[in-house]
């Protein structure tokens, strides 16, 4: 074996990216694996760019010697067209937030998808599928909704405020999904959909510390729904607390972070993370950050 350890460079390209949890943790599992794994912000707001920078950055990227890249909002489509190869979930969802350079070809991936289907996996491993309603159908929101419906949910309620592009995720999902359900609802339709269903998973921004609240009335929550939340800033939003008074099974927003890195880290690296440890150094950043706070 080598004496000398295998190096990586790694960036994160979005708006205000610079507060990310995801470069320590990546630097963390890199230094836990014995490898030089040196992860750097790419902020385009504190660089003054805006994202349709990203095809230039890339190419930067590459001439430098970088072997790969997260990709954030708002790039996460825009980078596309500067690609060489899509992996075909990314070609599916239309949206890339990983990209690997190798032997000066870019190929996209999307582990938004891939880190939200472990997450459930991993943290609710007994979740009944058959209904499901979704909060929100934006970026992230596509990302989970399309690992709910590969996961094998029948039915899928997506809500969201603004119903053109609620219709419009609903007619694409349909289109890749022809065995399954899927609805575009409004949120005046929740007190309806809620009973029937199965589990609730949350992809709005409600919840985080700088929109607290909860995105729903809590009484529509019932101690035999599973629901999960993508915020994870705080861990515990309002809905998962309410959820786990409620006795509901819940899944934490940390849980998607945390796969959708061990993803990327597995495909910029080719080891194998481990999501368990990752998982516990990302719940120190975050007690970090409250104490902080």
């Amino acid at each position: 074996m080598s004496n000398r350890a295998e190096s990586f460079l790694i960036g994160l390209v979005g708006d205000g990216v610079t507060p990310s949890l995801t470069p320590p943790m990546h630097e963390r599992e890199g230094d836990e694996q014995g490898l030089r794994y040196l992860y750097r912000p790419i902020d385009l707001i504190e660089l003054g760019l805006p994202g349709t920078a990203v095809g230039d950055l890339l190419t930067g990227a590459a001439r430098l010697g970088f072997n790969g890249l997260n990709i954030t909002h708002p790039c996460k489509q825009l980078v596309i067209e500067h690609l060489d190869d899509l992996t075909p979930d990314a070609r599916r969802l239309g949206a890339v937030n990983t990209v690997t350079i190798r032997d000066g070809r870019l190929t996209g991936h999307n582990t938004d998808c891939s880190g939200f289907a472990a997450a459930l996996a991993d943290g609710l491993p007994d979740a009944t599928l058959d209904r499901v309603v979704q909060l929100g159908a934006g970026g992230a929101g596509s990302a989970v909704a399309y690992a709910l419906l590969t996961a094998g949910v029948r039915e899928l309620d997506l809500v969201d405020t603004d119903p053109a592009r609620c219709a419009a995720r609903a007619a694409e999902l349909a289109v890749l999904f022809p065995g399954a359900t899927v609805t575009a609802r409004t949120t005046a339709e929740l007190p309806a959909l809620m009973p029937r269903a199965d589990g609730l998973v949350h992809c709005t921004p409600v919840g985080m510390a700088a929109h607290p609240g909860l995105p729903l009335d809590a009484a529509l929550l019932e101690s035999r729904h599973w629901v999960a939340d993508i915020v994870y800033r705080p861990i515990e939003t309002e809905l998962v607390r309410v959820a786990r008074e409620r006795g509901c099974e819940v899944l934490d927003g940390g849980r998607m972070a945390v796969g959708q890195a061990a993803d990327a880290f597995r495909i910029f690296t080719g080891r194998e993370p481990d999501a368990a440890r990752m998982r516990g150094h990302f719940l120190e950043l975050v007690a970090a950050e409250e104490v902080a706070a």
